[in-house]
């Protein structure tokens, strides 16, 4: 009977909620390939560490080149990169339309941050996609241009929504998520370049998995060469009890 009954008013709440809107007319993948290779291994390097190595408190979700929906009927935005907080990929058939892409009505919130790397003077970063973002209520907006000449004054700006519309911050600091942007000169995937880095609050690099695994080999090399000096150190010992007659086993 009180299955009978839960499910009722679950049927209940089901007739109170609208319908969800039509997306079968909704194309998620145009097929076209990412413009070239910088591009593709920064968005890795955008998105891979914040999985590996940042915090596990919140949920969120962070990924590349994955169209963002503000209306049914409206083309897509496709950032190279964006991270939403409190938000979970629904756990049902990915290939379903509404698992495929970030639709503002299913996520029931813009991202919190979008990060556009600029390959050409076409792409209309400071244009049509500002005004686009900022109408969906993106709070933060990062352009980051790698090429020698630059459409902004700077290669990075973090731009920051105040009363529907972007202005410049002073800094790289996304406040509001505690993190910041680095600028950082190294090598990634084989590639020695630029490369646009999330740092904490503080400006520390969060690592890679590969700066990780490093980091723990470096670790426990460290720990051996200790052991092994502290094994030097005792043997050394010994030798010198026995040299004065006495048994270090008896010490």
């Amino acid at each position: 009977m009180a299955e009978v009954m839960e499910m009722e008013k679950t049927e209940e709440v089901a007739d109170l909620l609208p319908p969800r809107p039509d997306m079968s007319h909704i194309v998620t993948e145009d097929e076209e390939p990412v413009d070239n290779l910088f591009s593709a291994k920064q968005q890795r390097l955008l998105v891979e560490p914040l999985y590996t190595a940042w915090q596990k408190e919140r949920p969120f979700l962070a990924d590349a080149n994955v169209g963002v929906f503000s209306g049914i009927h409206l083309p897509p935005l496709v950032p190279d990169m964006f991270l939403s907080m409190d938000v979970r990929v629904g756990d049902e058939d990915w290939w379903l339309t509404e698992n495929r892409s970030y639709f503002l009505w299913v996520y029931g919130k813009p991202p919190e941050v979008v990060v556009e790397v600029v390959s050409n003077r076409k792409g209309g970063e400071l244009g049509r996609k500002m005004r686009d973002y900022a109408r969906m209520g993106v709070p933060y907006y990062v352009v980051y241009d790698p090429e020698p000449v630059s459409i902004q004054s700077q290669p990075l700006i973090v731009y920051q929504l105040v009363v529907g519309e972007y202005l410049p911050r002073p800094d790289y600091q996304l406040a509001k998520l505690g993190l910041s942007l680095r600028l950082w000169d190294g090598t990634f995937e084989n590639g020695q370049a630029v490369w646009l880095r999330w740092a904490d609050s503080e400006g520390n690099l969060i690592p890679t998995g590969a700066e990780l695994s490093e980091q723990a080999r470096a670790r426990a090399e460290q720990a051996e060469g200790r052991a092994v000096q502290a094994e030097g150190r005792a043997e050394r010992m010994a030798a010198r009890l026995r040299e004065l007659g006495i048994d270090p086993e008896a010490v």
